[in-house]
């Protein structure tokens, strides 16, 4: 579903645009919505601002910390089986 490719609006003496509510609407953009707005060679670009800052692994490795020993990859896959089979069992 796609919002109609010929829409049009007007920048007012306060450099303010409407976005039409068509796109709003299919974009979900309610009153307060913030966006980054970005000018590509194609023209401006708007999207929604992230919720949460960028982060890499390295910025969130040991952050839940664990206590005891590490698991092994085998008792991993073996626990995620046994959890699947309970789930599905019946189905």
């Amino acid at each position: 579903m796609s919002a109609p490719k010929s829409l049009t609006t007007i920048v007012s003496a306060d450099g303010q645009v409407i976005i039409p509510e068509t796109v709003r609407t299919l974009l979900e953009w309610k009153a307060g919505t913030r966006l980054v707005v970005e000018n590509t060679s194609d023209g401006v670009l708007l999207k929604p601002e992230p919720v949460f800052a960028e982060t890499s692994p390295e910025q969130v490795f040991g952050s839940l910390g664990r206590r005891g020993a590490p698991k092994l990859m085998e008792d991993m896959d073996a626990s995620i089986l046994a959890e699947a089979k309970r789930r599905h069992v019946g189905d």
